[in-house]
């Protein structure tokens, strides 16, 4: 049965590297498609809009004549999801629409916070640019590093950020782990799980938070 609600929500999926991300999107737009009788608007960060994609393009790709230093990709990050929140998710929710985010503020919160030490810059320029706008549910989707990064390596060819070392996503992960401990709206999913329980507690989570 289709929920009655007359206004859009912003769900997110959030996870390291390998942690099954992709499959969980199809999953909640399903989902969330079976719910409101429409589907939701996807987007991916960073990324998400024309020149959101171009920053994408800057923060994936390595170059070793001008290497990215730490500050300007949080910088870079931001500029590519407040162009995102103003352009296409505040509309889409003013609309009525739902938000199926691939990423959103946690990543930055957790890559550029914990992973490269930088959580006061990340929280000032989060503040400055985001308020008090937030998801109404994240997943957080929970796998070893070790474990996630082996996956990314099956799928081909890393990218800089997924070339980063292994102690880089092991702070990304302690730092989810700690604010989704703090925050009711993130769910942790065991993301190293066979894939079907892994859609299972998904879908449990889903119906929990969601359902009305």
């Amino acid at each position: 049965m289709q929920a009655e609600i007359s206004t859009g929500k912003f769900i997110v999926i959030e996870g390291l590297e390998g942690a099954g991300k992709s499959s969980a999107m199809a999953l909640v737009k399903a989902f969330i498609t079976e719910l409101v009788g429409q589907e939701p608007v996807c987007t991916r960060e960073p990324g998400g809009t024309p020149l959101a994609e171009k920053i994408r393009t800057l923060v994936k790709t390595a170059d070793a004549t001008d290497p990215l230093c730490d500050e300007a990709e949080c910088l870079l990050m931001y500029a590519a999801r407040a162009q995102l929140v103003a352009n296409v998710i505040k509309p889409a929710l003013a609309g009525g629409d739902w938000v199926l985010g691939d990423r959103h503020n946690l990543s930055s919160l957790a890559y550029q916070g914990g992973g490269r030490g930088l959580m006061p810059l990340v929280q000032t320029i989060s503040a400055a640019t985001l308020g008090s706008f937030r998801p109404d549910l994240t997943l957080y989707l929970d796998i070893p590093p070790a474990i996630g990064m082996a996956r990314a390596a099956n799928r081909g060819e890393l990218d800089r950020i997924e070339q980063q070392a292994l102690s880089f996503f092991e702070r990304a992960r302690a730092t989810y782990l700690s604010l989704a401990a703090a925050d009711d709206s993130i769910v942790v999913i065991d993301a190293n799980q066979p894939l079907p329980k892994v859609h299972e507690d998904i879908l449990s989570a889903l119906n929990q938070h969601l359902r009305v």
